[in-house]
């Protein structure tokens, strides 16, 4: 049995990551999905976004990857179907420490090639807010994901204004190149991305990464602390990408209101204080 994860000693702090497992299908060509609760298990991230999760009714954990992810390592799931797969699905997975509130799975289609999607879950923090993750997962053609980024944007499925959330949109875009999809979400967004070298530090493919499919944007209520790509020996076998994994700091809206009343009163207290020839005084509210 893989360790459940812990809730997060710092409430402050956020782990988000995203993952495409290939159906669980590793480089060997053999499917365990048991590997990718291995990997997922090495993170112990808060909040995590699978893409290509295979969910057909049947025993054995590399059917329903989606219970078996869920139940394995104690998180809760929501799954959004992008196509059917052999009598059942296949699509994005969000998994969760936090409660879910409400969730969305839009069709982000072009008619060039197979049916994408963008899987938006509404996750209650433990302060009390609201998060709002969209899982991605664009398409390899050039012109499709080129729509497909324009109807995430047209139809203001991560701009709403009714969205008054914090936002995490993240997955796999399939573009190594800076192009229209990277411009449209690094416009609305700031960009958590690996920069690919010589050196393997993409994310794709698993034991050579040498690009970057895989990236996490975020808002400005959220700052990043740390980016990494999880490489393990488990990870490097497990699938053809490598986990994005990053950590941030969460700026809650109720601090930020104790920091404006703070540096009010300050402001107050220094005024009295030079009107009453440096002499203070104290207030009870």
């Amino acid at each position: 049995m893989t360790p459940k994860p812990e809730p997060p000693a710092n409430q402050n702090r956020l782990r988000i990551a995203t993952y495409n497992i290939h159906k669980s299908i590793g480089w060997d060509r053999r499917k365990r999905p048991e590997r990718i609760a291995q990997v997922l298990s090495e993170i112990d991230a808060d909040v995590v976004a699978l893409q290509e999760v295979a969910c057909v009714e049947g025993r054995g954990p590399e059917r329903n990857q989606a219970r078996y992810l869920a139940e394995e390592l104690g998180y809760q799931a929501k799954m959004g179907q992008t196509r059917r797969y052999r009598g059942g699905s296949a699509g994005n997975l969000v998994l969760s420490r936090f409660p879910f509130d409400h969730v969305e799975n839009y069709n982000i289609s072009t008619r060039i090639h197979e049916r994408r999607c963008c899987l938006r879950t509404d996750i209650h923090l433990p302060q009390g807010e609201l998060l709002h993750v969209f899982n991605v997962h664009l398409g390899p053609l050039f012109f499709e994901r080129r729509r497909q980024a324009r109807n995430i944007f047209d139809r203001q499925i991560v701009c709403h204004e009714g969205l008054t959330g914090k936002k995490i949109v993240l997955g796999d875009f399939n573009e190594w190149t800076k192009g229209l999809a990277s411009r449209l979400f690094g416009s609305h967004f700031q960009c958590a991305g690996t920069k690919p070298t010589l050196s393997g530090e993409g994310s794709y493919p698993g034991p050579l990464p040498l690009l970057n499919l895989d990236y996490i944007y975020f808002d400005r209520s959220l700052k990043l602390e740390n980016l990494t790509v999880h490489r393990s020996r488990t990870s490097l076998a497990a699938s053809d990408h490598l986990p994005l994994v990053a950590e941030f700091s969460v700026r809650h809206k109720n601090a930020g209101k104790a920091e404006r009343a703070a540096e009010w009163l300050s402001n107050e207290t220094a005024l009295v204080e030079r009107r009453n020839g440096g002499v203070g005084r104290t207030h009870r509210f």
